[in-house]
């Protein structure tokens, strides 16, 4: 490995070059949100002198310690965290496309820097230079404080989002002395990294950012109103013991974040943002704000309108999403568990809803047992019918091309679970992240060309896959990458698609 100096706007930074790549990790791009910039929009990062190191990833961060089953800890938290990370094949005046990853992990926990997000092999497979990147979460970046302060604070409920926005204005103002093209800049994003993706689109600061969009298995159709998340923030400010009003802000910024998160934590769980679905598990409640300033729309409702109509986009989701909410459940790993009486139970909390969704799901799934029909209603709650919708409200209002897909790929009981493509678009199906085999390298092939395809063109076509056409209301072709074979075909949501109509 061998280090190399590269020159951006802030000063000269140290990075690392080996087999063909060059790695620049840790690269602030916003300064500290600390002491009083806690809860402000991110200021520009101030130069450093001599030559700084961008050997090793930034903090994440601060975030609950409760996390998902199998979701490791993060190493280092700091209120410091903006920080963004840098894979390039050469730094050599290229216009190569860029690929800006947005992480998941709703908007309370997660990084960029995950070895599932590593962009050393995307880059060096595809020419394209990748970008991930840390951002404030949950209390510290979407707390809404509109009533609490001056103008200044009247985003503070999108700060998060403002943090995405200044991470692409870096991107716009450094990538070309990185042999990057400021000119094709791809988002892409899994999960909350997706719904960051949707909500990017409607942002006014973000516009002429990005030129091309993924959204994977997490399509953001709807943000929290203003007056939801003022509910928030007066819970929280309740369960702080501090009285809304002058001074306020003051003795928010004098607690320790600990204090904060565990304030969050103590939150009741609350839907998320245009779903049914309670976000728990220490997130509160936090998520993007329509303050009419920094999001100034539903994502759903101004795509339909035309908002971003000359972006490209590529989304999707996984066949098994509904998974992730059933870890603990024995059914998965004994399936004759599950007798006709526990699946109407699980199926309860769809409530006037359940017995018409069951019986629909009989009739398309005829062969289908009882945790088939179980996870299968579960995963189109969760993602099938946003994916669906987000991709009809872009069809809407857009002139450039959607493109659909579905992963199949399954393993284990959780079969094609939450999150399982990343490593195949990534083309990291290798350790640390998961064992390797030539069936999920031979997958990892086709799926990161695709991505890599639709970054350059906008069009995920490539010669190691069948024709893929766009999608459309008349045919819906998507199409499904799994085990084997790739195959085109009407989207199988399709299928149950008017059971989730009204």
């Amino acid at each position: 490995m061998a280090e190399i100096l590269v020159q951006v706007a802030g000063g000269t930074l140290r990075g690392a070059e080996s087999d063909g790549v060059v790695s620049l990790k840790g690269v602030p791009y916003a300064a500290p949100p600390v002491g009083a910039l806690r809860w402000m929009a991110p200021r520009p990062a101030p130069p450093w002198s001599g030559t700084r190191d961008a050997l090793e990833f930034g903090p994440s961060c601060p975030q609950p310690a409760q996390r998902p089953e199998g979701w490791d800890a993060e190493p280092r938290e700091d209120e410091d965290c903006l920080y963004l990370n840098v894979w390039t094949p050469g730094i050599d005046g290229g216009r190569r496309p860029v690929m800006v990853w947005f992480h998941g992990g709703g908007y309370a926990i997660g990084s960029g820097s995950w070895p599932l997000y590593d962009g050393v092999n995307l880059a060096r497979r595809g020419e394209v230079v990748v970008v991930t990147v840390n951002h404030r979460l949950g209390v510290l970046g979407y707390l809404h404080l509109a009533g609490l302060g001056g103008p200044e604070l009247a985003s503070s409920g999108n700060n998060g989002m403002l943090d995405l926005v200044a991470s692409l204005e870096w991107v716009r103002d450094n990538i070309a002395a990185l042999g990057g093209d400021p000119g094709n800049v791809t988002i892409f994003g899994e999960s909350g990294g997706g719904a960051k993706v949707s909500t990017l689109h409607v942002m006014p600061g973000a516009r002429g950012l990005f030129h091309r969009a993924a959204v994977q298995s997490g399509p953001g159709l709807y943000v929290q109103t203003a007056d939801a998340a003022a509910e928030i923030t007066s819970d929280l400010l309740a369960r702080l013991d501090i009285e809304a009003g002058p001074g306020a802000l003051e003795a928010l910024r004098a607690l320790p974040v600990e204090r904060l998160l565990a304030a969050q934590g103590d939150l009741a769980p609350r839907p998320t943002a245009g779903t049914d679905r309670p976000a728990g598990g220490g997130m509160g409640g936090f998520s993007p704000v329509l303050d009419g300033v920094a999001v100034n729309a539903h994502p759903a409702e101004a795509l339909a309108g035309g908002t971003a109509a000359d972006v490209p986009l590529l989304i999707g989701r996984n066949n098994d999403e509904g998974t992730l909410m059933m870890a603990g459940d024995p059914v998965l790993t004994d399936p004759d568990r599950l007798d006709e009486a526990g699946l109407a139970r699980r199926l309860a909390a769809f409530g006037d809803r359940a017995e018409r969704l069951l019986a629909g799901y009989r009739s398309a799934y005829p062969d289908a047992t009882p945790l088939d029909l179980l996870i299968a209603i579960r995963s189109d709650a969760f993602m099938g019918f946003g994916t669906a919708r987000l991709a009809e409200k872009k069809l809407q209002g857009s002139r450039a091309p959607v493109y659909m897909y579905r992963f199949n790929w399954a393993a284990g009981p959780l079969r094609s679970g939450h999150g399982f493509e990343i490593p195949f678009v990534f083309d990291n199906v290798h350790e640390p992240v998961m064992h390797p085999s030539a069936s999920r390298a031979e997958l990892a092939d086709r799926m990161s060309e695709a991505w890599i395809a639709f970054a350059r063109d906008g069009d995920p076509s490539h010669a190691g896959l069948p024709k893929w056409p766009a999608y459309s209301l008349d045919e819906r072709a998507t199409m499904v990458f799994d085990r084997d074979v790739c195959t085109v075909g009407p989207d199988p949501f399709e299928k149950v698609h008017s059971l989730w109509v009204g």
